[in-house]
């Protein structure tokens, strides 16, 4: 299992280049390198901050992920960019371009497995090469929305908001909001039926094995491991539940690549 405490993580951000428009913004790594070309062990997870007005170009990538915009505003396409925006895309998705407001664009990216996700871009030649086989699923969801700090802590029932419901896809591909009050505790899905989940904290805190786990953290259960307990922090928590499509699926996808 892959765990990350948000504040510690985001202490390390640092200044980085975008590879397809030269400009410096900021970084944060959870897991695995920020732009992988090949594969690796465990999962990858980033954070980058857009400074204001910048665009990131079309582009696609060679994983399926989870993209949480958090922090500021913008666009993608037509859609607009508030803080809650869920997206969820297959690999060889294009979407793009994401377009920061004036104060800037803070995203997370959440993918399963570390392997070929460096960016292609739509304006380079020959990114058609790149591109493979994939439901090509590009869901994005506005507007979800997190509790003020009393009605989060005196919450008296543990509630999954679906995103993604379970019954929407035959591979796995789920997502909700885990909302509960403070020391609740329920058992988090049996990572078997997908691909593995990533257990993201947009509010309050978690705890796990004996330490907090604050705002904007990660904690990763692969496939391959059981079911664990999912426990809110003394003032309560809402955290992401984002289930990747199923293992097979996955390797399908990605043994192409």
């Amino acid at each position: 299992m892959y765990t990350r405490n948000g504040t510690e993580a985001i202490q390390q951000r640092h200044n980085i280049i975008s590879p397809g428009s030269g400009i410096e913004h900021w970084g944060t790594e959870y897991f695995g390198p920020r732009f992988p070309t090949e594969t690796g062990v465990g999962p990858q997870s980033l954070m980058t901050e857009l400074t204001a007005n910048e665009t990131v170009l079309a582009h696609f990538h060679g994983m399926s992920q989870f993209q949480i915009f958090a922090i500021g505003s913008g666009t993608m396409g037509r859609n607009q960019l508030q803080p809650i925006t869920f997206q969820f895309k297959d690999p060889s998705t294009a979407y793009g371009p994401v377009i920061a407001g004036p104060q800037g664009l803070s995203f997370f990216v959440m993918r399963i497995k570390t392997a070929h996700a460096a960016p292609v871009y739509l304006d380079r030649p020959g990114y058609k090469e790149f591109l493979k086989p994939s439901k090509r699923r590009n869901l994005i969801i506005p507007n979800i929305m997190v509790s003020t700090e009393p009605v989060l802590m005196y919450r008296k029932d543990a509630y999954w908001d679906p995103i993604i419901a379970y019954d929407k896809y035959d591979d796995g591909l789920a997502a909700h909001v885990l909302r509960m009050g403070a020391g609740m505790e329920v058992m988090g899905p049996d990572p078997k039926r997908s691909g593995g989940y990533y257990l993201f904290v947009i509010n309050g805190s978690l705890e796990h094995e004996g330490k907090d786990f604050p705002l904007w953290s990660m904690i990763v259960v692969e496939r391959h491991e059981d079911a664990v307990p999912i426990k809110a922090g003394k003032k309560g928590v809402e955290v992401m539940v984002l289930e990747f499509p199923s293992q097979e699926a996955e390797t399908q996808v990605t043994d192409t690549q």
